[in-house]
């Protein structure tokens, strides 16, 4: 899935995604590795998804970059 980064908070990331707007999912901070940064606002970013509730329109991400780092 790819979409940008549209905040950043203490506890992760959010993404809203090109191909699901009504979307919005955090990225899996737990995948994080070690002394990672999360993408700024705006960053484009493209990952798995690995959790999903349709009644509400979450989703949960794990970013390629932090995958390739693991």
């Amino acid at each position: 899935m790819i979409g940008e980064v549209v905040g950043c908070r203490p506890f992760g990331g959010f993404t809203a995604f090109d191909h699901a707007p009504e979307a919005i999912g955090p990225a899996e901070i737990t995948a994080t590795p070690r002394n990672a940064v999360l993408p700024p606002t705006r960053t484009r970013v493209s990952g798995d998804v690995i959790w999903h509730a349709g009644h509400n329109h979450q989703v949960k991400i794990r970013l390629d970059d932090w995958k390739a780092s693991t």
